[in-house]
């Protein structure tokens, strides 16, 4: 039988969630939407077909599995009546505007039992999967060093339709939580635990309590070095680029461009130069476990077959501790934050 699937919030990301079910149409029956902005839900309800519903409970009611896609500090409320329902919930990152909510979300889902996944999408990435077969395969050597740069522009309005990442009393923070707690949870599962970070954070935009620069130094268990440097900015034409360097004893390796089909380049000691873009990647997954390019239809999938969904809120909130000890060490004037 499809999965019935309701959403609470209707803007960029939910359309994008849409985007994804709607490639696995047949599993899918959608049960119905519900936004504060109705005529935002109407315009979901009539391309999706989604019921448009009048309150939060009337969704639930409705739904065997829900996407929370609100601002973030309205997730805790949220997941805590879908769990508690004992359904189903894919939250949106960052979980929380805090490591203790986000604490608090983990344990609600936990406690209920129910299948939960997160926006963690960077972790079904063809080109992020391709990139770890690179530094995992034995031919590349040990890993010398990892640098990692996120740049996009000041998510307010525009292409995305909304000013809530603008105000600290819905986003939490900025550019780190908001965005690119993608990041250091992809670091960690390139590299393994991070030991110890150190972080810097300055605010361009003049957006109380929203950076939009932080700089992180860290070092990995392994005694591995890296950066991560990630900037809001205003030029509107360059959308969100990533650009992920490693270097092994045998390896360099770059994912430059788009961060889910690449291109990926490479260079092994004594070959050429390779390069693998969009579904080129794909044959490069199967070693590493990427199962499915598309973190809507793995959800469903899972909340079909009874089992748990991944990256689950466990994983999130590894990541809610690394941005927390980030904005720990800026707040302390960069100072190093030993995370054990």
């Amino acid at each position: 039988m499809p999965v019935r699937v309701g959403f609470l919030g209707a803007g960029l990301v939910a359309r994008i969630h849409a985007h994804g079910l709607a490639a696995v149409a047949e599993e899918v029956e959608w049960a119905g939407v519900y936004d504060i902005d109705t005529g935002r839900a109407a315009a979901f309800s009539t391309d999706t077909g989604a019921t448009l519903c009048g309150s939060v409970d009337e969704v639930l009611e409705r739904a065997e599995a829900v996407y929370v896609c609100t601002w973030t500090s309205e997730h805790p409320g949220l997941v805590a009546e879908a769990a508690g329902r004992q359904l189903a919930v894919y939250c949106e990152k960052p979980l929380a505007v805090s490591l203790s909510l986000a604490t608090a979300m983990t344990e609600h889902v936990v406690d209920a039992g129910v299948v939960n996944q997160t926006g963690l999408v960077l972790r079904h990435s063809p080109a992020f999967g391709a990139l770890r077969r690179l530094l995992d395969d034995p031919r590349s050597g040990r890993l010398m060093a990892l640098s990692f740069r996120d740049d996009q522009y000041l998510p307010v309005g525009r292409y995305y339709g909304s000013t809530w990442r603008a105000d600290v009393s819905r986003a939490g923070a900025g550019v780190l939580l908001e965005h690119s707690i993608h990041d250091i949870d992809i670091l960690e599962l390139l590299a393994g635990p991070i030991r110890q970070l150190s972080c810097q954070t300055a605010s361009f935009h003049g957006l109380p309590g929203i950076e939009d620069v932080a700089t992180v130094r860290i070092t990995f268990d392994s005694g591995v070095p890296g950066t991560l440097t990630t900037v809001w900015h205003d030029i509107g034409e360059r959308g969100n680029e990533r650009r992920v360097e490693a270097f092994c004893e045998n390896l360099w390796c770059v994912l430059d461009g788009n961060h889910h089909w690449g291109p990926v380049t490479w260079q092994r000691a004594g070959e050429p130069v390779q390069s693998a873009y969009g579904e080129e990647l794909l044959g490069l997954l199967a070693p590493v476990g990427v199962e499915h390019h598309n973190p809507d239809a793995a959800f469903v999938a899972s909340v079909r077959d009874g089992r748990p969904a991944a990256p689950d809120f466990r994983i999130a909130l590894r990541a809610h501790e690394l941005v927390d000890a980030a904005y720990r060490s800026a707040a302390a004037g960069g100072a190093v934050v030993d995370l054990g």
